[in-house]
């Protein structure tokens, strides 16, 4: 049953908001930069709120993207997986349009329909004020979060393969 259920790289983020774009850019840089198998699906989510549960139901496992915030500094790559996600206390809301990761994952688990793993690969941002560019210490992470996403899937027994050349990079909002 497991091998049926799809395994979704989800880019959560507004790509109006500098860094908040994390997902997006990076879905599109996954998408350039790897071919992926039957039954991974690589989706920019946009900034969903409970309508972010539809993502992650009836999942094999969910990797999200995002900013998170932190005392860190700006650029910090942060890893966090299953229970801690909805354990740890309320984030404070980064902006008003900030999924809701937790109150997602706890509506697939009122449903019986949550993800067998989550993991939630976050930058933390620098801004997340007006602007279509990230900021240096966050575009400068991407390759970290490219490289943890991949590892995961290869952990999952569902590796993302290289293409050769490497397709184009868009980013249309740049």
């Amino acid at each position: 049953m497991t091998e049926t259920k799809p395994i979704r790289i989800l880019g959560v983020g507004n790509v109006l908001c500098t860094d908040d774009g994390l997902g997006p850019y990076a879905v599109k840089v996954l998408e350039a930069q790897y071919e992926f198998p039957e039954g991974v699906e690589v989706i920019d989510v946009g900034t969903p709120g409970l309508d972010f549960t539809p993502y992650l139901a009836g999942t094999r496992a969910a990797i999200v993207i995002d900013t998170v915030s932190g005392e860190e500094p700006a650029g910090t790559l942060k890893v966090i997986r299953n229970e801690e996600i909805v354990s740890a206390p309320p984030p404070s809301r980064m902006s008003p349009h900030e999924p809701g990761l937790r109150e997602a994952l706890m509506a697939t688990e009122l449903s019986d329909s949550s993800p067998e793993e989550i993991l939630l690969v976050g930058v933390v941002p620098e801004t997340t004020e007006g602007g279509t560019r990230m900021t240096d210490a966050v575009k400068a992470a991407v390759s970290k979060v490219v490289a943890t996403v991949v590892e995961e899937l290869e952990r999952l027994g569902r590796p993302a393969v290289p293409r050769d050349p490497p397709g184009e990079l868009e980013i249309w909002w740049e």
